[in-house]
């Protein structure tokens, strides 16, 4: 088979090309979560991001490596603890995938740090400073000690380390320091230990026109002798540690509120996964570190020179324009404004997409608010994954209810490091008479959905929104992320089941559009690749597309490589981890894979089937979801995959969206058969599909002036 035009100029594999033995059909899930944080890390490097740009992705990486040790490297500790010996996909048992990841890990380490030298030179040159505590000029020193004196000395408590003292509980993601002492009346040596609170800023700015910021264990190590006077200084340093974060569901829970509750206390004290050292840790202070924190299950590492590299990100709202992106303003779709901002004339009139971040997330918070104010809108029901902490969403709801409307909102309780939040959120809720729901015990409601339904001629009319992202307005801005809103009566009932599966666990029968996870969106998505499977043998055109951010799932992958070997051409842009091989020879020639790291985050799901005439095309199958391909997708969460029938949002999406993707060059990786990711060489015309979207508007939201002039679609590029 030739390669597609629109990926004609990616590399070819090497002509001595990779071989899979019979168990490595399969990529290991950890170390390609590993390569892409690698990605992430690369971006750092990039010199065409301006400077505080690289460290919010230095910052990132950081905070992806916290929590993968905290939730995927906990996990496989606690299995190697409890002698279970679960291979992986690839085969691999737990101790084996716990070498592999922390001789990678340790790899991704030093190269942040690495990263981290080289972009505070730049800093520097860039008159952005970021002191060591030895580089305080004269004229800095007295307002630090002050500073020190009356904003951080008043917050810290020293404790001895001695017979008298235990060593004190130093919380997940705690910076301490340890410091080595003697005293000077009578030479007696002493240990202490100083905890940061997190209540203190991680960087102290000093005064005046120039950008100059000390860390908080540099000034706490510098003014030492103001927290132990009458003693000299022998030793400090900083330590860090990551416990176990993640929450084990226990089936017999019978109150799973009172249950997170207590879930949550638990985590903080969950046993210690890895201890980070300070580089040049006298061996003394060392050992006292390990013999405390440094259990059998303890990942020991010399961390560098800055522990804690997810803080970077504080420095970035420095208000210094030049080492930033050019802002971006997202477009309000025009579709809505010919409406005059009435979201159910709009919808009503035709159905919309809009394209986050390019098109603002101010839309779905606009169609909220207008129902929580419409006197026409009798019920509201809303699954709530990640909120935010500033939610508008949780108010127009509030709102909504207060009006006297029937408001139902599910709120996930197990949504990772959001589970406090949203305990939050479902207490406020159902003070303002919002009925709360948390849906089933063992399963996670992934599904992003909103259903109004409307008073409208005498009678009843449901309009819905689909979400691929979370209904949180933060992420929003930097997560790429689709939102469907449609009036279609038939989407309408198929939601209306969806909410009485997750409240009341009444089975859905009869679904006329949407597909459900754990229910049959499995069996679906796996009769569509036996649709092009079929086509493929028969001789017509065969072709699947596929965006996601994750592709884990061994029976899907097996599906691609059967199709792969019937001559389905198989185009997939996958973010994140993805297992399967590509471009093996007998397995999987017909596969290409890309990442895509870039500006913004890459989130929406985006499934597309040539249907025996070849993509992209009007007869394309083209579905949006909330589903990664990943087991926990498939068999433990409550998802959905919606079909896209309306022929503008069916264009948007295929011809657009997707196609931009496969087209982008300048912020692209594609993966080789031996699990290797090459950065993608701009061809004589680069493109960037980021770029793209922030300067042309999208084809669902242009209302009349998408007649006025040309369409602006890709589809001839590809």
């Amino acid at each position: 088979m030739t390669r597609p035009a629109h990926v004609a100029h990616l590399p070819e594999p090497d002509d001595d090309p990779f071989t899979p033995e019979p168990n490595d059909r399969y990529f290991n899930r950890e170390l390609s979560w590993l390569a892409f944080n690698r990605r992430v890390l690369e971006e750092a490097c990039n010199p065409a991001h301006p400077l505080l740009e690289r460290l919010r992705f230095l910052s990132i990486c950081g905070s992806n490596l916290d929590e993968f040790f905290m939730v995927r490297v906990a996990g496989l500790k606690g299995q190697q603890a409890q002698a279970v010996e679960r291979r992986s996909a690839d085969g691999l048992t737990p101790g084996q995938q716990l070498g592999a990841i922390i001789d990678e890990a340790d790899r991704l380490m030093e190269s942040q740090q690495a990263v981290w030298g080289d972009l505070r030179t730049l800093l520097d040159e860039a008159a952005f400073h970021i002191l060591r505590r030895d580089a305080i000029d004269g004229e800095h020193d007295a307002w630090l000690e002050q500073h020190f004196r009356d904003q951080v000395s008043p917050i810290l408590t020293p404790q001895a380390l001695d017979p008298a003292h235990p060593f004190p509980f130093i919380p997940n993601r705690g910076l301490s320091v340890i410091f080595d002492l003697e005293r000077v009346s009578d030479g007696e040596p002493i240990r202490e230990l100083v905890m940061l609170p997190g209540t203190i800023p991680r960087f102290v700015r000093l005064p005046g026109d120039e950008v100059r910021y000390l860390s908080v264990e540099a000034l706490v190590k510098r003014f030492a002798p103001l927290i132990f006077p009458g003693y000299i200084v022998h030793g400090a340093a900083a330590f860090r540690v990551l416990r176990d974060s993640d929450i084990e569901i226990e089936e017999e829970a019978e109150d799973l509120v009172r249950y997170f509750k207590n879930a949550i206390k638990r985590r903080r004290r969950g046993r210690v996964i890895r201890l980070e050292l300070e580089t040049g840790m006298p061996d003394a202070l060392a050992a006292v570190l390990k013999s405390e924190l440094g259990g059998a299950e303890t990942i020991i590492t010399e961390s560098g020179h800055l522990l804690g590299i997810t803080d970077l990100d504080k420095l970035t709202d420095e208000d210094r324009p030049d080492l930033k992106f050019v802002p971006f303003t997202p477009r309000f779709p025009e579709r809505i404004r010919e409406f005059d901002g009435d979201c159910f004339a709009a919808i009503a009139a035709k159905d919309i997409v809009v394209h986050h971040p390019y098109e603002t997330f101010e839309v779905v918070l606009a169609f909220l608010k207008q129902a929580a104010a419409d006197p026409d809108v009798v019920a509201i029901k809303q699954t709530l994954y990640r909120a935010g902490k500033q939610s508008a969403v949780i108010a127009a709801l509030i709102a909504a209810a207060e009006a006297g409307k029937s408001v139902t909102a599910v709120v996930e309780l197990k949504a990772r490091f959001d589970e406090e939040q949203n305990l939050h959120w479902a207490s406020a809720l159902e003070r303002a008479g919002v009925q709360v729901v948390y849906g089933f015990i063992d399963w996670k409601t992934h599904a992003k959905i909103a259903l109004v339904v409307r008073r409208e001629n005498g009678s009843f009319r449901t309009y819905c929104h689909f979400g691929t992202g979370n209904y949180h307005p933060v992420t929003a801005r930097v997560y790429t992320d689709l939102s469907y809103f449609t009036a279609d009566a038939a989407i309408g009932r198929d939601a209306a089941q969806l909410f009485n599966y997750v409240t009341g666990y009444v089975e859905p029968h009869g679904l006329n559009c949407i597909s459900l996870s754990p229910l049959d969106l499995r069996r679906h998505l796996t009769r569509l690749i036996n649709d092009e499977i079929a086509h493929a043998r028969a001789g017509r055109p065969a072709a699947m597309w596929a965006k996601m951010n994750s592709l884990v799932d061994p029976a899907i992958i097996d599906k691609l490589y059967e199709a792969s070997d019937a001559g389905v051409e198989i185009d997939l842009v996958i973010r994140g981890i993805c297992c399967l091989r590509p471009q093996v020879p007998g397995l999987s020639d017909n596969v290409r894979v890309k990442s895509v790291i870039g500006r913004f985050l890459e989130h929406s799901r985006i499934w597309a089937f040539g249907a025996g005439k070849g993509l992209p095309g009007d007869g394309a199958k083209v579905f949006i979801s909330s589903a990664d391909w990943m087991p926990r997708n498939f068999d433990r969460r409550v998802e959905y995959m919606l079909p896209i029938t309306n022929p503008t949002v069916h264009d948007q999406i295929l011809d657009q969206v997707m196609v931009a993707n496969l087209l982008d060059d300048e912020q692209s990786w594609v993966l080789g058969p031996d699990g290797q990711y090459d950065r993608v060489t701009p061809g004589d015309k680069p493109f960037n599909l980021h770029r793209y979207f922030m300067t042309n508007p999208s084809l669902s939201g242009r209302g009349a002036a998408l007649e006025k002039v040309p369409t602006l679609s890709l589809r001839a590029s590809a």
